[in-house]
């Protein structure tokens, strides 16, 4: 009896570092009938990575390895939810082993971590099955399976920076709140270059769970329109910032963000991320924002060539750098093999 070949699949999926518009890619605020300017955030992709591994297995069973490991019978006694989720989706059930690997801490590290597990898991399991989804299409599916099925309180543009990749402008409704338009900044590459080099990315060694802030941000919504409306419009400057070239304006808006965004709700900053903060602009940084719902995770700072290592100097012993660049491409599909027996 000829035996069935053995299938393994390997998707990579990049972390996102949105820019500015955070908390305007919330449905309650841009798809509210009160909104008639919707949403908008930009942001870009960089080379920091989710990895989903998809392997057929020789058994019934679902092997699932993260921090913990899961050995289980059915798609019900699956505990991680992205995944149960994803398989039940795409109608893998059974007879599988999903890995999911990192390259930096998963858990509250504000680069989108979560969206990008379930974009892979997506893009892993519907090549497993032989199908094609389109990046907007894994997008969309990542986003029901997060806010609709587990009822999670955060917003859309992970999942669809995940899928799509590259450095873009969001605009989020107002016509119709179930579309998300996009665009590219295809800035030249000595300004890509240029960007990238004022840019530093830190690591607070704070972590915390995203669902409680980002709770509190949603239900703040009604109260907190004005200040949301603002953050809408500094995504719009930030965007033509970054397409004229003027980076030290850009890296402003910034500081102008972070100042919008702690009335957001409590917890987004406390006192000992401010002194990070307000040190790293005393030795020169322009702006910055904590990556994500904030209370942890990482920094994000402009900073001019000629500041940086006053500012690393300042930091030293309170955060940990991470160097970092921009990258082009959404998640994808790194191997797929096919492995057919010898006899």
């Amino acid at each position: 009896m000829e035996s069935e070949p053995e299938q393994m699949i390997i998707a990579q999926t990049p972390l996102r570092l949105s820019f500015l518009g955070g908390g305007t890619d919330f449905p309650d605020y841009y798809a509210s009938p009160a909104n008639a300017h919707g949403g908008a955030v930009v942001g870009v992709t960089i080379d920091k990575y989710i990895y989903v591994i998809v392997k057929e297995r020789f058994d019934d069973k679902i092997y699932i390895n993260y921090s913990q490991k899961e050995i289980v019978d059915s798609l019900d006694e699956i505990q991680h939810e992205l995944v149960r989720e994803a398989m039940r989706l795409t109608g893998v059930e059974r007879g599988i082993e999903i890995t999911t690997l990192a390259d930096v801490p998963s858990e509250g590290s504000g680069l989108g971590s979560s969206s990008a597990v379930t974009v892979g898991l997506l893009q892993a399991l519907w090549t497993y099955r032989g199908e094609i989804r389109t990046a907007d299409q894994l997008a969309a599916e990542a986003c029901r399976i997060e806010l609709e099925v587990l009822g999670r309180p955060m917003g859309v543009q992970d999942a669809y920076f995940s899928a799509l990749g590259g450095m873009r402008k969001f605009v989020f409704g107002p016509d119709d709140p179930h579309r998300i338009h996009w665009r590219g900044l295809d800035l030249p590459q000595e300004r890509v270059s240029q960007l990238s080099n004022n840019l530093l990315l830190f690591y607070t060694h704070r972590t915390r769970k995203s669902s409680s802030i980002l709770g509190s941000q949603v239900r703040n919504i009604p109260g907190r329109l004005s200040v949301l409306d603002r953050l809408r419009e500094l995504a719009h400057e930030g965007a033509s910032c970054l397409q004229l070239g003027e980076f030290d304006r850009f890296g402003s808006l910034l500081h102008d963000g972070w100042v919008l965004k702690t009335q957001m709700a409590d917890g987004i900053t406390d006192k000992g991320i401010d002194e990070i903060y307000e040190g790293a602009r005393a030795a020169g940084a322009v702006g910055g924002k904590l990556a994500g719902a904030g209370g942890g995770g990482f920094l994000l700072l402009y900073c001019p060539l000629g500041a940086q290592d006053a500012v690393r100097a300042r930091l030293s012993g309170a955060v940990r750098e991470l160097p970092f660049r921009f990258e082009r491409d959404g998640t994808k599909i790194i191997f797929n093999c096919r492995r057919d027996p010898y006899f």
